[in-house]
This record gives C-alpha cells, sequence and structure tokens, in this order.
C-alpha cells in the first residue's frame, strides 16, 4: 500500500489497484497545494510562447482567483462556465473555483451562440469567465439564454481583478463524491450533456493511466494537441504534470502544423498527444526532420482509430510509435491504450490497470471468441451522472458499468479492436464490416491524407461500404487515384469489404474533439458529388 497527500493505493485480490480518499478530500490538495510543500516550488509546471509559471506562482494565483469568487459571493456549488483558452489563467480559474468549493464547466471554445445559450440555462450557472477572442459569441449567447442573473467575466478583466487578492486561501472540505468539475458532451446525438465528476475522478484517472499504465514522470514535458476544454486535454495537459510534478506545454494561439513545429523545436517535449488528423498533416505538410522530433519519447493518439500506415510512416520519423489510446466525456479520460513497449498495429492495446472492460450483444450478455459487441467500463473514472437527465443516465451507467457505445472485439491475444461505433458497423453480404478496417487500407495510398467509410445502399438496395477521402495538400482528385485506391483494397480485403463508391472531399465532419460524423456523411445526397472522378463506380 502506497500513500500520495492522503490518498491510501492499494491492490485489490485481483490485482488491480483501488484509491481511497481521506474524510473532506478537496482535488486541488493533491494537484495544486502539495507542490510546493514537496520542494517542487521552483520548478516550472507551464511553459508559454509568452510567460512560464512555477508551481509556487501556480498555488498563489489559485488562491487568488479563489479569492476573487468570494468577493464576488459565489456559492458553493454553483457552476462556473469557462470558455477560455488555453493559458495559465486556465488553472487559475479552474482550480481556484474547486479550491472554494464552486464547480468549474470548460466548454468547447469552437461552440456558436446557440449551443452556448442552451448550456447557460441546462447547467443553471451562476457566472461565465470567458477569453475576449470568444466575446462575440459568449455574449449572443448569454442573451439567447435569457439569463440575466449570471455573472459575465471577461477574463482579462477578472485577472486584473484577481491580481489584487491574497495569496493565501484554505481549501473547502468536500469528499471523494462530492461534485467537482463538470464538461459537456460533443452532442453528436442530440442536445450536449453535462457529464459531472466528483473530487476522487481526476486523481484515480492520472495514477491509473498517466502514472502506472504510461509511466509519465516529473522530468517529462507535454504537449497536447487536444485543448483544455476536452476531456482527453484535461486529462494530459492538466491533470497527468499536475499530478506529477511534470510540466506543460500551453499556447493558445490557433493550432498548425507551423506552431506545433516551433513549440516542438523550442520547448523539446517529451510526450505528445494528438488525434490521428494531426500526425497526419504533420507528416504531410511540416517536413519535419528526425533531429525536431527526437526528444519525443511517448507519441499518444485518440479520438479516433490510428490507421496503422501512419503508425508505420511516423515511427519512421521519430523511432516512436504511436501509443493508441481509447477514453470518453463520461469514463473522465483513458481506459484502453497500448502499453510502451507492446505495440499491436490494428489494435486500441489493453484496458488500463485498474479498469474492468466488458464486450456484450444487444441484450447485454457478454460475448464469447472475437464476436463484436458494445464496449461497457468499470472503474473510478466513471462520471457520477449526467446532469438533470435521470433517463439517460439510467441507460447508459447500470451497476457502475458504463456503455461506451463503441463495438469492439477482443482478439486471440487479449488485445481489444476498434470496429466502430454503433450506429457504423454494418453487415454487408450477410458479414460484419468494420469502417476502419477499410479506412486502414485507403490510408496506405500515400495521396491519402484521411479516409472515413460508411454504409449506403445500392440500386438493389443492398448495404455496401462508400469511402469518402481527404487527400494530402497539392492532391488532385482523379480516376487514376481512385483505381489505385481499389487496387490496394483488393490486395488487403475480403470482395465484400472493398469500397462500392469512392468519393473526396475537401474535409471530413468532426466533432470538436475530431471524431467524425459519419451519420454526416450516410446522410449526405447520393446526388451530392465531390468530384466527378470520384463517383466512379467499382
Amino acid at each position: 500500500m502506497t500513500e500520495r497527500s492522503g490518498i491510501l493505493i492499494k491492490e485489490l485480490d485481483d490485482g488491480l489497484p483501488e484509491l481511497t480518499f481521506p474524510p473532506g478530500f478537496n482535488a486541488a490538495d493533491v494537484f495544486i497545494d502539495r507542490h510546493v510543500a514537496e520542494g517542487r516550488g521552483d520548478r516550472l509546471v507551464i511553459r508559454g510562447i509568452d510567460t512560464d509559471v512555477s508551481y509556487k506562482t501556480l498555488a498563489e494565483n489559485v488562491n487568488r482567483f479563489g479569492n476573487a469568487m468570494r468577493r464576488l459571493k459565489l456559492q458553493r456549488g454553483a457552476r462556473l462556465l469557462m470558455v477560455m483558452a488555453d493559458g495559465p489563467e486556465f488553472f487559475y480559474v479552474f482550480w481556484g473555483a474547486v479550491k472554494f468549493g464552486i464547480v468549474p464547466v470548460p466548454i468547447n471554445t469552437l461552440l456558436r451562440a446557440r449551443d452556448l445559450a442552451w448550456i447557460m440555462r441546462d447547467s443553471g450557472c451562476a457566472a461565465v469567465v470567458y477569453s475576449s477572442e470568444f466575446a462575440t459569441e459568449v455574449m449572443a449567447g448569454a442573451a439567447a439564454a435569457g439569463c440575466p442573473d449570471v455573472m459575465m467575466l471577461d477574463s482579462a478583466q477578472f485577472s486584473a481583478e484577481a491580481a489584487g487578492e491574497s495569496c493565501a486561501l484554505e481549501s473547502v472540505r468536500a469528499g471523494a463524491e462530492e461534485d467537482c468539475f463538470w464538461l459537456y458532451s460533443s452532442g453528436t446525438t442530440g442536445e450536449p450533456k453535462g457529464v459531472v465528476h466528483a473530487h476522487a475522478s481526476l486523481a484515480a484517472v492520472c495514477y491509473l493511466f498517466a502514472e502506472r499504465f504510461l509511466g509519465v514522470g516529473e522530468d517529462d514535458v507535454i504537449l497536447s494537441v487536444p485543448r483544455l476544454s476536452f476531456s482527453f486535454g484535461i486529462g494530459i495537459a492538466m491533470g497527468t504534470p499536475l499530478w506529477l510534478g511534470a510540466t506543460v506545454i500551453l499556447d493558445p494561439r490557433r493550432q498548425t502544423t507551423e506552431t506545433f513545429r516551433e513549440l516542438i523545436g523550442r520547448f523539446a517535449p517529451t510526450l505528445f498527444a494528438a488525434v490521428p488528423t494531426a500526425y497526419a498533416k504533420l507528416l504531410a505538410e511540416a517536413d519535419l526532420r528526425a533531429s525536431e522530433v527526437a526528444s519525443l519519447r511517448l507519441c499518444l493518439s485518440g479520438g479516433e482509430a490510428t490507421p496503422p500506415e501512419l503508425v508505420r510512416r511516423w515511427q519512421a520519423l521519430c523511432g516512436q510509435p504511436i501509443l493508441e489510446v481509447v477514453g470518453s466525456t463520461e469514463v473522465g479520460f483513458i481506459y484502453i491504450g497500448m502499453p510502451p513497449g507492446q505495440v499491436h498495429p490494428a489494435t486500441s492495446g489493453k484496458p488500463v490497470t485498474g479498469y474492468r472492460v466488458r464486450i456484450v450483444d444487444g441484450a447485454g450478455n457478454d460475448v464469447s471468441g472475437e464476436t463484436p459487441g458494445r464496449l461497457l467500463v468499470r472503474g473510478q473514472g466513471v462520471m457520477k451522472r449526467y446532469w438533470n437527465n435521470p433517463e439517460k443516465t439510467a441507460a447508459v451507467l447500470v451497476d457502475g458499468w458504463f456503455d461506451t457505445g463503441d463495438v469492439f472485439l477482443c482478439n486471440a491475444e487479449g488485445n481489444y479492436v476498434f470496429c466502430g461505433r454503433g450506429g457504423d458497423v454494418f453487415k454487408s453480404s450477410a458479414r460484419w464490416i468494420s469502417p476502419f478496417e477499410i479506412e486502414s487500407a485507403i490510408t496506405r495510398h500515400p495521396s491519402v491524407l484521411e479516409a472515413a467509410v460508411v454504409q449506403r445502399s445500392d440500386e438493389l438496395g443492398l448495404p455496401k461500404p462508400e469511402a469518402w477521402i481527404v487527400l494530402a495538400s497539392g492532391e488532385v482528385p482523379s480516376k487514376e487515384i481512385a483505381d489505385e485506391i481499389r487496387d490496394i483494397c483488393r490486395g488487403q480485403l475480403a470482395p465484400y469489404k472493398f469500397p462500392h463508391w469512392i468519393r473526396f472531399t475537401e474535409e471530413l465532419p468532426k466533432t470538436a474533439t475530431g471524431k467524425v460524423q459519419r451519420f454526416m456523411l450516410r446522410n449526405s445526397s447520393a446526388a451530392e458529388e465531390t468530384e466527378d472522378a470520384a463517383n466512379a463506380k467499382d
């Protein structure tokens, strides 16, 4: 049994770890307050283009912002929406709220006024802190929400006010299961849902995945493509460094291959976390040299399954494989991943130590062999509930098991293979088809940046695969490229898996977390052609 700031970590009889939290536990105790006491006060926690922040400065500013919230007379348990760019102030507002007993709710900064208005009403928030670059949408959302009592706080002005507050603040005594923070789901199947996480959640997921499974340490420097307003970003770019005493690189600028190349060259990150598209664009557009990425020792990819060809190209460049990870907002962070040193291409790896997973059929019964089914997951990072939505909570959370809605199979080696979302996997010629398998074959073509495969009915009404393809910069859609892609598929796939239609498009519709919205492709009219050459039928 080990201990960290009062948290006891013990092994259960089945060998899985469990964290036990002290009475009155506040997550800020372990993520913020302990670092100065443990001698990390002068160590840098944040590296940025304009400023660096030490752990001592972080703790002092968290306290100042918590005191600023006290001056605003925000009540314990009140929700504070954060529409904020990545930067030190995000940390200050988030942890100042947690420490003072307010519930921070980071919001996707790409949302427009309509969605922001819906979230303001649904959350019953007391205040909104926003960066100036998002002011237009935020203020329009506030007007549409019709909530005149909500305080609207420009982050620059709020920061100036907080600067005059005391740098001392005692944590509110909370409890491991008390509400700590919320995130709103991406809303791909309806309105966004408020996902409620407890004070225990972030500590559990960071210990289980980042420390124990991945082996991140205090000497690591982290660079993340996922922003802080998403669960992947919160987990890898805020929770992980603060749990381990490590360092994170934050940059509020628009993300491009040029900015990432600059950050990698300037700060020499050791851990890089991204979505597959980001890796593909870096390889296609950045013209990176091996020496530029020599500092990397861990490369993570999540949001969508990573094509094996992309893994091969990246490893050929930097000598490090891309480690596939699978997580969700509801589970808080990562629950399946590729362990370092155990790469198995075309799989997602194994359950993160501390999580239990099951694959079930439509009736909820465990499947046997390599049969695909819905993946259920259970662990200490799983959400408490959906806010104000007991019906949906009851549908996806049963006896502590969360129904991810993803279709997986477990192969003979014990590795989990992603087949698609529940609505994405389909049968053709009475056989199951995994879109990811076909997409992996298509992306072997050197001109292809990314691909998505969906179900479409032929002239007889029979389901067949349709491929939507984005070409690399400078490549022009043509019948020749389409034919070459078909040749690759014929060489790697069973005949019933060949794409019956190939369409080129400039971009794929995606959620803010980088997941392809295949339902939008399925709903596209067959008459809506993107390129004449792309619609040549096999």
